[in-house]
């Protein structure tokens, strides 16, 4: 029943603060058609990215795990008209829809998919030349939170944000006994930022279309 009512909800405030987005809507179904698993942020999620970009004045944006493109949209949103994207996405497939649903968008101009392992990809990245970022957004294999943490925050500046989606992973988080990778690796995570000293972050948790889970987040001193 409670996922029930917090599906309602957020349909609820989707009507009313977010409305139809032909846009979007057709990235899902472009992602549906070519057999991409459902698993992007729901639109309330995407809108916080959104806003939060925007909150900050992001012109350069990282996001590691491009699934489809539907985060990418609502991040490339923010961006000013000389802004830049880098998306990291290790499926050709994925990659190639993401590519041509952010064309879709009016982004091909501004947002870069890379297609490989994150990791080789970001180890090749200079802060001066390619960055720094001022926002990075982390949604891939959760094993690696940490590689991808340490990575955004090399490639950061102070005052950049840092954000990591499923970090909660249904509360299984807290279960010591767990030997879930994604568990696993967000524990690590979590135990990496907690010693960090160049960072100040906290985890929200969040139910919603989506069940129950939540997001790190965290400001670059």
């Amino acid at each position: 029943m409670a996922e029930d009512v917090w599906r309602t909800v957020d349909d609820h405030f989707g009507r009313m603060l977010l409305g139809p987005d032909p846009v979007l809507d057709a990235a899902l179904e472009a992602n549906a058609i070519g057999g991409l698993p459902a698993i992007d942020v729901f639109p309330a999620q995407g809108k916080l990215l959104h806003l939060l970009a925007r909150s900050i004045g992001a012109g350069r944006i990282l996001e590691i795990g491009t699934l489809g493109g539907y985060s990418t949209i609502w991040l490339a949103r923010a961006l000013p008209p000389h802004g830049r994207l880098l998306t990291c996405e290790i499926d050709p497939r994925h990659a190639q829809v993401a590519t041509s649903n952010l064309a879709m968008a009016g982004f091909a101009e501004i947002v870069e998919v890379r297609v490989g392992p994150a990791l080789d990809t970001l180890s090749t990245l200079d802060p001066a030349v390619d960055g720094p970022f001022d926002l990075t957004f982390i949604d891939a294999d959760k094993a690696a939170n940490t590689e991808y943490f340490e990575h955004a925050l090399r490639l950061s500046r102070p005052g950049s944000m840092i954000i990591v989606d499923n970090v909660v992973r249904n509360g299984r988080v807290v279960d010591a006994g767990s030997d879930e990778p994604s568990v696993l690796g967000t524990r690590r995570l979590a135990a990496a930022v907690a010693q960090e000293e160049r960072v100040s972050a906290t985890v929200i948790q969040t139910v919603g279309a989506k069940g129950y889970d939540g997001f790190l987040l965290a400001l670059v001193h």
